[in-house]
């Protein structure tokens, strides 16, 4: 339904036009959140990542007994 600037609406229009505008606005913050929470997903995961690989580097046995001050031999 194209409207154009001099026509004009009647009620009826003005309440479809009004709930049309209405559901998309609703879509496009809907993309969003989801687009916000994958983004946030993304970021945990890569956070987590590196947690991971600090702790893998400092359990790793020649580091772990470096840091103690206990020699090897």
């Amino acid at each position: 339904m194209l409207i154009r600037k001099d026509q004009d609406l009647n009620e009826i229009q003005t309440k479809i036009f009004d709930i049309i505008v209405g559901i998309e606005e609703n879509q496009m913050q809907a993309q969003q959140k989801e687009a916000s929470q994958k983004s946030l997903s993304v970021r945990r995961a890569i956070e987590e990542r590196k947690q991971r690989r600090e702790l893998e580097h400092q359990i790793n046995d020649e580091l772990w007994f470096d840091d103690l001050g206990f020699d090897e031999r």
